[in-house]
């Protein structure tokens, strides 16, 4: 059968990929009388007097909701609200799988701005955290701001920022393999939407001094035309391309030893990759088909070379953040995730490759790692407690212990 047919199948046959199961046992009338009247009183009773204990008296203490409006699924574009839900869904099950992170698959059926700001925060007194998920750019800005200003939990745009720290991961990796400092390499970022401004962004506060972004129409520099640039782009032009280089991929990727892509297919020559530092590190992250293939890449030149795909070495793919994320973020109820808390993230992935194992196909760590979530989650959640916003302090030693026991990979 074909993949297609297959994920038709395995789709219809289960119902979809989600369920319901209770986690208390309801064996007897003694048992009923905690789960429901008259003993569930207590905790309602409870949380009355103290909404925070929410977090520990009910599931609202590992949940999350995963949230969006359909108007940029996947690679497939603004195909509405109804048809996201199994990549919703999906999202859920690798919360579970990787972070033992409850989550919820929710689509609101609007286009508005205001009113799916209005919706999510309605939403508040049942979830942990908000995964806000396959947003258009640019209102996932206006949306995400509105409401990281206006909640008390944490609310995180994955397809920005989860993709920005496995993108810097990898980017640290590489250049721990070839031996260049962050601070000192030339690094062009093609793509100025949602990930790749959350990207330049990320690189700037890791250390990166040196970065180029691209649009469609070539570099952008401080000072250019500003009708096609946003608020967010705005903002990074005067901390990036600082010597105001111009011009289009080809020219500025000439002698640059990191490019990172998240813009569209075939975007990346062979030429192109020929044309850049030596050692150069190539992420092309468009899936399913990235600006350059992993072989091409490589053959081209290209010392490290990665792609979003799991059929090539240096998979880069944000399972290996949110699940981890989420769950160190939630174990200490923390009010936000900040950038102390990504960057915390990103140095945790990055560091789980030690200098013994890390070699050209190994510069960032295999989504199944069993590592990988334990770590992220106890670096996020000591960067929760050093930048007071966490409820409840944790021993982040202990947040990995606890992390490393709960997730469900074989």
């Amino acid at each position: 059968m074909s993949l297609r047919e297959d994920a038709l199948n395995y789709h219809r046959e289960n119902n979809g990929k989600l369920g319901v199961i209770a986690k208390a046992p309801l064996k007897n009338g003694y048992d009923l009388s905690l789960a429901y009247t008259p003993g569930v009183a207590e905790p309602c009773m409870e949380i009355h007097r103290d909404k925070d204990l929410s977090f520990e008296y009910t599931c609202r203490g590992n949940m999350v909701a995963v949230i969006t409006d359909g108007t940029r699924v996947l690679g497939l574009g603004d195909i509405g609200p109804e048809a996201a839900i199994p990549v919703m869904e999906g999202k859920a099950v690798l919360y579970k799988t990787f972070g033992d992170v409850d989550a919820i698959p929710l689509s609101i059926d609007t286009k508005d701005a205001d009113e799916f700001i209005k919706m999510v925060r309605m939403l508040q007194p049942n979830f942990a955290g908000i995964n806000l998920e396959d947003i258009a750019s640019p209102k996932c800005y206006d949306i995400e701001d509105a409401l990281k200003a206006q909640m008390d939990i944490p609310v995180f745009h994955d397809d920005q920022h989860g993709t920005a720290i496995i993108a810097v991961a990898a980017a640290i990796g590489g250049l721990r393999l070839v031996k260049k400092k962050l601070s000192e390499v030339k690094i062009v970022v093609n793509g100025a939407g949602a990930a790749g401004t959350a990207i330049v962004q990320l690189l700037l506060n890791a250390g990166a001094s040196h970065v180029i972004m691209m649009n469609s129409k070539g570099a952008m520099y401080d000072g250019m035309e500003m009708s096609r640039v946003n608020r967010v782009q705005a903002a990074l032009l005067p901390k990036t391309n600082l010597e105001k280089e111009q011009g289009r991929l080809a020219v500025i990727a000439k002698g640059a030893d990191v490019l990172i892509g998240v813009s569209q297919p075939s975007e990346f020559t062979a030429e192109i990759v020929k044309s850049m530092n030596i050692d150069s590190i190539v992420l092309s992250l468009c899936n399913p088909n990235p600006e350059i293939s992993y072989a091409d890449a490589k053959a081209a030149g290209a010392k490290v070379a990665g792609t979003g795909r799991s059929d090539a070495p240096n998979q880069v793919n944000n399972v290996s953040v949110f699940p981890g994320l989420f769950r160190g973020a939630i174990d200490v109820r923390a009010r936000q995730i900040n950038e102390e808390m990504k960057l915390a993230a990103v140095h945790a992935i990055a560091g789980i490759i030690t200098d013994e194992e890390l070699r050209e196909d190994y510069v960032v760590p295999n989504v199944f790692d069993k590592r990988v979530a334990p770590a992220v989650a106890a670096a996020v959640a000591q960067a929760a407690i050093k930048t007071d916003v966490a409820r409840t302090v944790v021993d982040p030693e202990e947040v990995r212990v606890r992390a490393a026991a709960r997730i469900k990979l074989s």
